[in-house]
């Protein structure tokens, strides 16, 4: 399938403004802009190569491989353009970072460090307008293996589950506070009764593109709180397929 690449006067991807070599293979993609600057502390020579508007981008290194942070913003809809201009810049191999709800009875267990998104629930308007609800919305099996097998490393607690992502955080949080309410409080006894692990905003846009484009996606997402755990499991995760890579197993 073939893609349209939107460009500015300088021929940079419209909304993140980077071109190709300006970014790595491998791009770890937590929401807010200002978490960028914390997780490119974990790259080797990290630089920022640009900011614009919700997207931030800086490009180092992981054993000596390019490799880069950029921020979605909050939501599918900016999710989607950075992970698609990412894509056209060269990226595709992709982990989410960031902060997550607990949802059903088992995400409550305060032992858990966070969860490692196997799946999710496409609760949300952007990828109904790539392909009709029924596709699934799912992580690469390559990259969700180096992620629980560099927590396992780590000795840490991360939980494996199912994502809800919606597109209303209010929805959530204040659900009796709109004229939905009842609908709204009826799919979220559905999403505890099954097992959903995580409740957040991005995660199945990022599955869904990722598979329509032939790019590789896996999420890690902390309880509450932004945690250096959850970083450096991202980062040793990637270390992990760098060495796939240069060892030919993808």
């Amino acid at each position: 399938m073939q893609c349209k690449e939107v460009v500015n006067k300088e021929g940079l991807q419209y909304h993140i403004c980077c071109k190709k070599g300006d970014v790595g293979r491998y791009v770890l993609l937590p929401g807010d802009p200002f978490r960028t600057d914390l997780i490119a502390k974990y790259l080797e020579e990290p630089v920022l190569v640009a900011h614009n508007r919700e997207h931030k981008t800086w490009t180092g290194y992981l054993d000596g491989v390019k490799v880069s942070v950029t921020s979605t913003g909050m939501g599918g809809p900016s999710a989607a353009i950075a992970i698609e201009e990412l894509i056209h810049c060269g990226a595709d191999t992709f982990i989410r970072i960031g902060t997550c709800g607990r949802v059903c009875e088992d995400s409550m267990d305060q032992t858990l460090d966070g969860v490692i998104i196997t799946g999710a629930i496409r609760d949300e308007g952007t990828t109904r307008q790539y392909i009709p609800i029924e596709y699934p919305a799912i992580a690469n099996r390559t990259v969700l293996e180096a992620l629980v097998e560099a927590a396992k490393d780590a000795e840490l607690h991360y939980a494996e589950g199912i994502a809800h992502c919606k597109d209303s955080f209010y929805g959530q949080h204040d659900p009796n506070g709109l004229p939905n309410a009842k609908m709204l409080l009826e799919r979220w006894d559905a999403w505890k009764a099954g097992n959903t692990m995580a409740s957040e905003m991005e995660t199945s846009t990022l599955f869904v593109i990722s598979s329509i484009r032939k790019a590789r996606a896996g999420a890690i997402m902390a309880y509450g709180v932004m945690n250096n755990q959850t970083i450096e499991v991202a980062c040793n995760a990637i270390r992990k397929l760098i060495k796939q890579e240069k060892e030919g197993k993808h």
